[in-house]
């Protein structure tokens, strides 16, 4: 029982609901321009399930293995850290569940372009396995990229552009400009959060050599790279109904804005990193939240 706890722990299911954020997103879009597929959506949100566990197994192999994970990390302790799982046991969890991550992306590939649109259908391929490769690789190898302070354009990219553009192409199969907007600003919340973890593990980080973007510009820098990043999301996703206007239940996620506006205000308050673990989950839930009244409103 202890270990299938730590299994559970590993998989740290407090991310899960930020990494459907984009899908939800996404697909709301496609509805409200009348375009929905079951099968696409419940495959889309099992294999973005299945990237956010990949990569926070891999995150805490590879953590574990360089040594970052220590008695100086804040936070709950990771599997490896505590040796409940051992660093060939994850191994195995990694691989499986890159697997079958791969397997429900390529049912999801299929579900949306069956076997007639090649070009497309190959390029989403590629691109899941860049997905699985960059869940993998933020933390494990030697260029993890985790380390060396590009993993908050990752998160950008593929929590924001690939989740909220792709599944959105995913129902539709035709490129829409303004779809863009949303998907940057869910990009720029979820690089928020990253954001938020990294400032919070700054002192342990630097430690350990974990050359994050916020070890390299600073705590002062990132409390303001923070307000940048959640205050031009939120900006991003006012265009965008602006331009799309339809009926004021188009403006029903601002509701999630409140939250959003009382994070920023504890942040800028704050003088202790170590406190902004619970800011973390807050973050992560008004960001879901966020998504959610958008896609709401977007379906009203």
């Amino acid at each position: 029982m202890k270990k299938i706890n730590s299994w559970i722990g590993a998989a740290r299911l407090r991310t899960l609901p930020l990494s459907l954020s984009g899908i939800l997103v996404g697909t709301a879009i496609a509805v409200e321009k009348g375009f929905f597929n079951i099968a696409i959506f419940i495959l889309a949100l099992a294999t973005t399930l299945g990237l956010q566990v990949l990569s926070n197994f891999a995150n805490d192999y590879g953590d574990g293995v360089k040594g970052t994970d220590n008695e100086d990390r804040v936070g709950p302790m990771r599997a490896l850290q505590s040796g409940i799982i051992s660093q060939k046991e994850m191994l195995v969890g990694i691989i499986i569940t890159a697997v079958i991550t791969l397997i429900l992306a390529v049912l999801l590939i299929y579900a949306a372009f069956g076997t007639e649109n090649i070009i497309p259908a190959l390029f989403f391929f590629f691109l899941g396995i860049a997905a699985i490769v960059a869940a993998i690789k933020y933390t494990v190898g030697k260029s993890a990229y985790g380390y060396r302070g590009m993993g908050d354009l990752f998160v950008f990219i593929f929590f924001g552009i690939v989740a909220v553009y792709g599944s959105y192409f995913l129902y539709i199969h035709e490129m829409e400009w303004d779809v863009f907007l949303p998907a940057s600003a869910f990009g720029l919340f979820s690089a928020g959060v990253l954001n938020l973890n990294n400032m919070r593990d700054r002192m342990s980080d630097e430690k350990a050599g974990k050359n994050t973007l916020v070890v390299k510009i600073g705590g002062k820098t990132a409390k303001k790279y923070h307000y940048f990043l959640i205050v031009s999301a939120s900006v991003l996703l006012i265009i965008y109904t602006i331009i799309n206007f339809h009926e004021i239940d188009d403006f029903l996620y601002l509701l999630a804005f409140v939250p959003l506006a009382l994070h920023l205000k504890r942040l800028k308050e704050n003088e202790n990193p170590i406190l902004l673990d619970p800011e973390l989950k807050k973050l992560a839930l008004s960001t879901f939240a966020t998504a959610i009244l958008f896609g709401i409103g977007q379906i009203l």
